[in-house]
């Protein structure tokens, strides 16, 4: 089964039965949340817009169940963890592959090629042949405990690396002009400078490929190897100096390229500090965040980074938590309110209570995220490998054939067609395919993550691009989820500041959501007013509230406690129908003569919805709305975004065939929910979106693709990167296959050289890198 599709089962059975708990309190059904029916009870007819009950929120904090990966281990398998220092690009990874995966007991191979780390899972009694295999490649592995963290990759270009690739350098330079002062290539002091920089420079190649010849890979270094080999064979010293020389500066470079891009990952992933500043018994003490257990009492400075995910308990401050939620602003916090670790407080001073040990904070989840994201093989990169497990073969075959071939049926010697084969060898590796890919899809990633979109894998990122259609919640993902006041017109000669102050003054007494809305909006258009005092006050059950206020007597209520006070009228019918057809909820206040002013309050719009809507439309993708609210309610939303085709009163398994639908009107779908309650939808599109999924574990550990906060314009951020990302690999191909095409046709001709065909295939691996890493500057 395909890992994903396979997730995405898992997911969904995982979800069904968190649903048997939710289904009383989300939006996506018909019947009416307790929110809701609490609304309707004070104000008559309010829409169901409202979040989940208790029994949802709990379930999805104290779940013990272990989310579905995207890709699970294999059943029946245990796991073994190396570091592997010698493995520093891809031609290693192949080169690991093809020794274990054909050992009876491997089940899969997991690498992390940045962090230089190799998982294992395997059936087998004991881990040591794998070790033994490892050591008989000469990659150095290094066992690591379950759980350990990620270790400092060494610099790529360290103080001895440094040593040899100058000794190697100025030997080969020496030797070249040795040949031209005296005319000899085999001269004694031309060799003796040719070997010296090739046991100084070219010492770890001939090493790899004499390892590859070993175990019969046709990589890079057995080529390379060979083509040094032969140079020397026919008496061309200082060539096959300077050939390995630039081979392992251009290696070197390559090196550094991928370390670029290893410190763009890193910087994402270790930004919570090692100390917490903790309360204990008789005052503050610095403790390891590792000792800091769920409960304690920290504090956080000015200037200082959260260590550990907290609650807000004392305090107000300004925190910078671009590297967690990619937003460009300080947001403000106050008691209540989430941390996360890694964020920096910008201004204030706050305590709080610890919610979760470090191994578990949002950072940590987002570091695990993107690990396990550099595992993942992105399907371009797949092609790669199976092309270059064909053609490297049949390059070496056309080569061989060359050599043996053209002496006989061509003019020239046998040293001249041998010199061309091992230039053709040269010419034709794949090395720049084959690296092209995980250094785009790694800067993608990193980029991506940079902004607050954490992508769980290449073939997302790859897959975006794709995307003709995105589903797009209601409820929390365009609106804000919470109702507030939109409306507020007199209905008769009492003035209208005068009117929302009385509403006000009433509904504070209440807790519903509806009168703490009106309140909230009360506040904002009069921030320096006082509440009046309020006499008598009782609560009419499912119809309002009433009081005296100076001694007159109030009623402030729904459309039915108009109507049982005898005070209706159709001028006020027409009023109350155009609000309600807007999906919006009507509150009107009554004086003993009668209706004096309407209000409605409703769950508006985030601030950046149109705009999201906007940008899909201009990436020529169609934007779709779902929804388990009313028809009118969904109407009037998408009225106000510019969406066409809006759907109301969507259970979850409605939604769900909405996709399946979607996808046949359109083609690749997008699913953008809360990744829990939207579940059965999320796992039907192609690309599953969980919004606001910082400090949700849920939606981290199952979405394709988590927007950390609550911005919807990301998703056509996400999806012109993907494009990009794309384009890039596109480039990136054309380039590697285009360079070799040109010297390729050169060497068959007889005017290629070693140099030329050195220069042809390491030139063409650093303009794909370098070309890769653009992607990192968006």
């Amino acid at each position: 089964m395909n890992p994903h599709n396979q997730r995405k089962r898992v997911f969904h059975l995982h979800v069904q039965e968190k649903e048997a708990c939710c289904a009383s309190g989300h939006e996506h059904r018909q019947q009416p949340s307790p929110a809701s029916r609490a609304a309707e009870d004070h104000h008559h007819r309010h829409p169901a817009h409202a979040h989940a009950d208790a029994c949802c929120s709990h379930g999805e904090v104290t779940s013990k169940r272990t989310p579905a990966r995207h890709d699970p281990p294999p059943a029946g398998t245990r796991q073994v963890r190396y570091r592997i220092d010698h493995m520093d690009c891809p031609t290693e990874e192949g080169l690991i592959r093809n020794r274990l995966e054909a050992m009876p007991g491997i089940a899969r191979l997991d690498f992390r090629l940045l962090d230089r780390e190799l998982t294992v899972h395997h059936r087998l009694a004991d881990a040591q042949p794998i070790a033994a295999a490892l050591l008989a490649l000469d990659m150095a592995p290094c066992l690591l405990e379950a759980g350990a963290p990620v270790a400092a990759v060494p610099p790529a270009l360290n103080s001895r690396l440094k040593i040899q690739l100058s000794i190697g350098g100025l030997a080969a330079v020496a030797a070249e002009v040795g040949t031209w002062t005296t005319g000899e290539e085999s001269f004694w002091l031309v060799v003796a400078l040719a070997l010296v920089s090739i046991l100084s420079a070219g010492l770890p190649t001939l090493r790899k490929g004499w390892i590859a010849l070993r175990n019969l890979t046709l990589n890079i270094y057995f080529l390379m190897s060979l083509a040094v080999v032969g140079a020397v064979s026919i008496g061309k010293w200082p060539e096959a100096a300077m050939v390995v020389f630039l081979f392992a500066v251009a290696e070197a470079i390559e090196a550094l390229s991928l370390e670029r891009a290893r410190r763009a990952i890193r910087s994402l992933t270790a930004l919570a500090p090692e100390t917490a500043e903790v309360r204990v018994a008789d005052g503050w003490l610095e403790q390891a965040v590792a000792r800091v257990a769920i409960g304690s009492r920290i504090r956080v400075r000015t200037g200082a980074r959260v260590p550990l995910d907290a609650r807000v308990e004392s305090g107000r401050a300004a925190l910078d938590q671009a590297a967690i939620t990619g937003e460009s602003l300080p947001v403000d916090k106050q008691v209540g309110d989430v941390l996360y670790a890694g964020s920096i407080v910008t201004d204030g001073v706050l305590e709080a209570t610890v919610t979760a040990v470090a191994g578990d904070s949002t950072l940590a989840r987002i570091a695990a995220a993107i690990q396990e994201a550099q595992a993942q093989r992105a399907p371009t990169q797949r092609f790669i490998d199976r092309f270059a497990h064909v053609y490297t073969p049949a390059v070496v075959a056309l080569a061989a054939l060359l050599a043996v071939l053209g002496p006989l049926l061509f003019a020239g010697t046998w040293g001249a067609w041998l010199y061309q084969a091992l230039v053709l060898l040269v010419i034709a590796c794949p090395c720049a395919l084959v690296v092209s890919t995980p250094i785009t899809v790694v800067s993608g990633l990193a980029a991506a993550a940079r902004h607050g979109i954490l992508i769980k894998g290449g073939a997302y990122l790859e897959g975006g691009r794709l995307l003709k259609a995105v589903a797009l919640d209601k409820t929390g993902t365009l609106t804000l989820g919470k109702p507030a006041l939109t409306d507020a017109a007199p209905f008769g000669d009492l003035p209208l500041d005068e009117a929302l102050l009385i509403a006000a003054s009433l509904d504070d007494h209440s807790s519903h959501p509806v009168a703490q809305a009106l309140v909230a909006g009360w506040r904002r258009q009069q921030p320096d007013a006082t509440m009046l005092p309020v006499e008598d006050f009782a609560v009419l059950h499912g119809h309002g509230v009433k009081g005296r206020i100076a001694g007159q007597a109030w009623h402030l209520g729904n459309h039915r406690l108009v109507e049982e006070l005898g005070v209706c009228s159709p001028e006020l019918e027409a009023r109350l129908a155009l609000l309600e057809n807007a999906g919006k909820t009507t509150v009107i206040l009554c004086a003993h003569s009668g209706p004096v002013a309407v209000f409605a309050v409703a769950d508006t719009l985030r601030p950046e919805s149109p705009a999201a809507v906007q940008a899909l439309r201009t990436l020529h993708v169609e934007a779709v709305m779902l929804t388990g609210d009313n028809p009118a309610t969904a109407r009037a939303i998408a009225d106000q975004l510019g969406i066409q085709d809006a759907r109301g009163n969507l259970m979850p398994e409605d939604k769900q065939a909405t996709i399946a639908e979607l996808r046949k009107l359109h083609g690749a779908v997008g699913m953008l929910g809360d990744g829990v309650n939207d579940a059965p939808a999320l796992a039907s599109a192609d690309i599953g979106f969980a919004m606001g999924a910082a400090g949700t574990a849920t939606a981290l550990e199952t979405a394709d693709v988590a927007i950390m906060d609550d911005d919807p314009r990301k998703i056509a951020d996400f999806i012109r990167l993907s494009r990009r990302t794309g384009s890039i690999l596109k480039q990136n191909i054309a380039l590697a296959l285009g360079i070799k095409i040109v010297f390729f046709t050169l060497a068959l001709a007889g005017h290629a050289t070693l140099w030329m065909a050195v220069f042809a295939d390491m030139g063409a691996s650093l303009l794909v890198v370098g070309n890769g890493l653009r992607l990192l500057r968006k």
